[in-house]
């Protein structure tokens, strides 16, 4: 027998549960309902048929007559059509009485143990549907990232912005420190990089008059995998024209608190133990006593390499100081950094794209921002003056791993680019926090394995 093509009309297992709340154990309601899902569970018991019924919504009990529904030939796994009503089992249970089960989609494997769940980390990343299948918590956590992501549009789109699409293919990459995967284009006999950031596309519509632009979507960096890193991962860029660091700051912790309160209806969580309020205003400190409260602020690269050497710290890969102060900071401030915190003015030789600070030329207007000892995202008062962001480009070019130059992205600052604010934000390890997962595989739904 071939399996319907549809099943229309169909009702969210949650709503229907809603139904039989207010109904007595053992009585049903005279409206008819039409559920589809999963059956989780049989349960024989003479004439009556007992199966537990999963969709995205929510788990309930369909109760099967074959005096009525005649013989059930559902097995564990199947995909199932349910017609009945909204009624209680003698015990309580809320349940679909059912007069009508329809096989729309037969199973052939044998599913994981389904009271436990998934509990494989390798099965639950490299088969992700059984993972989703099996396991409610990872259905709510990705319906939780979607929900982050629609807060987040609903934010921007509130203030005016304005969301755009820009090139993932591009013939140079740039906005970041970071290796790029290489492609070549056959037609154009060239080769391209997958964006490590949308960050100079962005800044060239501000200068096309847009003013207050956001992208979401995925970059690409082809480097090492951790906790909190994924070669191709989602990040939220902005930038607002006629506004500086200072006024970024103040949004961005807008924007979270708005986001977290409108997910999941409260702005404190729980991550790796600590209990964090992403509640405005967060902790500002400099970047200098940052590093100066951990003795390790120092421009020469010789002192600062003892200085890590003598803690113990391996730093044969850091070529250069600039190299090294990230590292410093990286291994001594920023897994400290638990309760949300905004670090600013970042040394020049670590900003390429952001402006010098008022009293300090050594020094820009840029932030990065931290909870629960990670990095959340990085922000600047942009270079506007063609001139001095080539001569940043030629002092980069100098530095190992360097940002490497645009003579394209020059060209379009000579035209003028109004003061602007730009930031970027990694979804991924924003709903880490926001739903207590500690690894960023826990909330990508295909991540990258061995």
């Amino acid at each position: 027998m071939t399996a319907p093509k549809r099943f229309p009309d169909r009702d969210e297992i949650a709503a229907v549960r809603e139904e039989c709340e207010p109904l007595e154990n053992g009585a049903s309601a005279e409206v008819t309902r039409r559920i589809a899902g999963r059956a989780m569970a049989r349960r024989d018991m003479g004439k009556l048929v007992f199966l537990d019924v999963v969709d995205r919504s929510g788990r309930i009990q369909v109760i099967c007559d074959s005096a009525v529904t005649g013989e059930i030939d559902v097995l564990l796994g199947d995909v199932v059509g349910v017609t009945g009503h909204p009624g209680r089992a003698r015990r309580g249970e809320p349940s679909v009485l059912a007069e009508t089960v329809e096989v729309l989609a037969r199973n052939t494997q044998p599913l994981p143990d389904t009271f436990h769940g998934v509990t494989d980390v390798e099965l639950r990343y490299r088969k992700r549907y059984l993972d989703l299948l099996v396991n409610e918590e990872t259905r709510s956590d990705f319906i939780l990232r979607a929900r982050v992501v629609t807060a987040i549009r609903a934010y921007l789109d509130r203030e005016g912005f304005v969301e755009v699409e820009t090139p993932i293919l591009q013939p140079r990459y740039g906005g970041a420190f970071a290796r790029p995967f290489v492609t070549h284009h056959n037609e154009l006999d060239r080769d391209f990089y997958l964006r490590i950031a949308t960050e100079l596309y962005l800044k060239r519509l501000i200068v096309g008059g847009l003013e207050r632009v956001y992208e979401l979507g995925k970059d690409f960096r082809n480097e090492g995998v951790s906790f909190k890193h994924n070669p191709e991962f989602t990040m939220l860029e902005w930038y607002e024209a006629y506004a500086d660091y200072r006024d970024t700051m103040d949004r961005i912790e807008e924007l979270v608190a708005t986001v977290a309160q409108e997910v999941i209806g409260r702005t404190t969580v729980t991550f790796r133990g600590h209990d964090i309020d992403l509640k405005a205003p967060w902790e500002r400190i400099r970047f200098t006593d940052a590093l100066e409260a951990k003795e390790l602020w120092t421009r020469d690269e010789a002192e600062l390499r003892a200085m890590l050497t003598e803690r113990g710290v391996d730093t044969d890969a850091d070529k250069d100081w600039t190299q090294l102060v990230d590292h410093a900071f990286s291994h001594f401030v920023e897994p400290g950094l638990i309760q949300p915190t905004i670090v600013h003015d970042y040394p020049v030789e670590l900003s390429p794209f952001a402006r010098a600070t008022d009293d300090d030329t050594t020094l820009t207007e840029r932030f990065e921002y931290f909870a629960g000892g990670m990095e959340l995202g990085n922000a600047f008062s942009e270079i506007n003056d063609a001139a001095t962001q080539q001569e940043r480009f030629d002092m980069q070019s100098q530095q190992i791993e360097g940002e490497r130059g645009d003579p394209d992205y020059v060209e379009a600052l000579s035209y003028g680019m109004p003061p602007t604010g730009g930031l970027g934000l990694g979804i991924d390890r924003l709903v880490m926090l926001l739903s207590g997962r500690e690894t960023i595989r826990d909330v990508v739904l295909f991540p990258a394995l061995r």
